[in-house]
């Protein structure tokens, strides 16, 4: 028994030994007492900013110059107001009435609003032609909250560019950037007023998703230039007019258009490129309008079978499908329907748009030199002095007229997948009709034109409100039933038929009716 207590002496007395070695040894290191809780600090605070993830080191730069560019940026926008006054007609009384009911009917006052960018540090500002035209007063207001009433300068519908001015001195500008040499995927910036003045002065970001757009649904005035930059970066409406800026904070397009079955974001905004706008600009500013160099002729993108009848290996050029009323310079160098354009002063061209800037960007009476692919593949190049654009007024659209079918049991045409009637000699009698006569002797109208057929799209039918009229099938005259169907009948399936089609334009100068190649692959 005595023993054991021993024992228990013994080991109660290593236990207090190292307790006391324990507290000795804790008084050597800077430990936390009990009840300091107040005093600890988590290692993410107390670290601060040195606290970082190497790897999100590109993103932070990102990142602080899409802050940089939007601090370059935003004090050169505007918030623009437009406001325009339509006087209200008072309702017509019953005579004698007007004495006791006095017409005091309000004008109706029409109000929109858009974006704009200085260019200068004298006021003139930089927006989109639909965000002031037709308005009887404009109101701009700065980043730095002071309003000025704004001058138009000049506006051109054809780019929906226009130009207006600010009695100011001294203000922030953005310079400009070159959008040719934007490429697809790079950052872009957008700045700008969408859906009013309660989100004035947004900055959102995305990429360049393409370039030289050509946007179906806008309005297309006879010798508008569509060659868009289209961007993801969200742009909605009363961005209009504002600056799509490149990562060095550079303008390289005016954002102008949205496609979008609600009329809001949807992914797909378009602004003009600013080289374009450029020229525009210095022109309303020199002279209040712009005077436009042109060819002289109607195009489109080439397709397969413009490629394939010219001799070309890819798919690309403008198809000539026919002349401009009155002069047209390009006729009388001797371009003909059905040529493809493949090059401008040596420069490939690939598109509509592209060929549309470019000569745009001449002045009436410099000259070009159209290289073109003809049909067999012959490759000429003509020298083109180009004329100026008519201004608005003389190519004032009239309005147009109906040519109704013939008869609804029309023979269908398998092999382009419509039906025709031939004109008949009542119609020589018809005005509307006299041109077609005048210049082809007739032709056939086309009645119906079917969904699978390859002339879908193509051609338009007595459906369709204004019928084409082909007037000949590769070369051959077809004024009658019987010749057109001679024309089709030494075709086989697969080939290239070219067609010579007379539409409606409205056109008074050239009677209401032009001349257009349309080229399909027989079914």
């Amino acid at each position: 028994m005595a023993v054991r207590t021993r024992d228990w002496l013994k080991f109660g007395a290593l236990v207090a030994l190292a307790f006391v070695f324990g507290l000795a040894f804790a008084s050597t290191l800077d430990l936390p007492k009990r009840g300091a809780a107040a005093d600890f600090v988590p290692a993410a605070q107390a670290a601060g900013t040195s606290f970082q993830i190497p790897a999100a080191k590109p993103a932070a730069d990102i990142g602080n110059a899409f802050v940089a560019v939007a601090d370059h940026v935003k004090p050169a926008v505007v918030f623009i107001k437009s406001q325009h006054v339509e006087r209200a007609q008072g309702q017509k009384l019953p005579p004698g009435f007007e004495d006791f009911f006095p017409q005091r009917r309000r004008p109706q006052v029409e109000q929109g609003s858009g974006s704009g960018f200085i260019v200068s540090p004298d006021g003139y500002i930089l927006t989109n032609n639909h965000v002031v035209a037709g308005a009887d007063r404009v109101t701009v207001k700065l980043y730095d909250k002071r309003e000025f009433t704004a001058k138009v300068v000049g506006t051109d519908p054809n780019t929906d560019v226009a130009v207006i001015r600010i009695d100011a001195r001294n203000l922030p500008t953005v310079g400009f950037g070159n959008s040719d040499s934007t490429r697809v995927g790079e950052w872009a910036l957008a700045v700008g007023n969408p859906l009013g003045e309660a989100f004035a002065f947004t900055v959102t970001a995305g990429i360049i998703s393409a370039k030289g757009r050509l946007l179906q649904g806008l309005p297309r005035p006879s010798y508008g230039i569509q060659d868009f930059i289209q961007t993801d970066a969200a742009i909605n409406p009363g961005n209009s007019g504002g600056p799509l800026v490149n990562i060095q904070g550079q303008v390289i397009g005016i954002n102008s258009a949205i496609a979008s079955e609600t009329g809001y974001y949807s992914g797909y905004g378009f602004a003009i490129p600013i080289n374009l706008a450029r020229t525009v600009m210095d022109q309303l500013v020199k002279t209040g309008h712009v005077e436009r160099a042109v060819m002289g002729i109607r195009i489109d993108d080439a397709r397969q079978e413009d490629a394939e009848a010219v001799g070309l290996k890819q798919i690309r050029g403008v198809l000539v499908e026919s002349f401009a009323p009155g002069q047209s310079p390009a006729k009388d160098a001797g371009l003909q329907p059905g040529d493809v354009i493949v090059a401008l002063d040596g420069q490939p061209i690939d598109n509509t748009p592209q060929l549309q800037q470019k000569v745009g960007f001449k002045r009436p009476g410099e000259s070009v030199d159209v290289t073109v692919q003809r049909q067999g593949g012959e490759k000429k190049t003509f020298t083109v002095r180009l004329a100026r654009a008519p201004t608005d007024s003389e190519t004032e659209v009239a309005s147009t007229g109906r040519v109704k079918p013939k008869s609804d049991a029309s023979a269908k045409e398998e092999a382009l997948g419509i039906s025709v009637e031939p004109l008949s000699q009542d119609d020589r009698q018809d005005t509307r009709l006299s041109a077609v006569f005048a210049q082809a002797g007739g032709g056939m109208v086309v009645t119906e034109v079917s969904p699978d057929g390859p002339a879908y799209g193509r051609l338009s039918s007595a459906d369709d409100g204004a019928p084409d009229i082909i007037v000949s099938v590769n070369g051959t005259p077809t004024r009658t039933r019987a010749a057109f169907r001679e024309a089709l009948r030494k075709v086989k399936s697969g080939d290239i038929v070219t067609l010579q089609v007379m539409s409606r334009t409205g056109d008074p100068s050239s009677n209401g009716w032009s001349s257009r190649i349309v080229r399909l692959r027989v079914r």
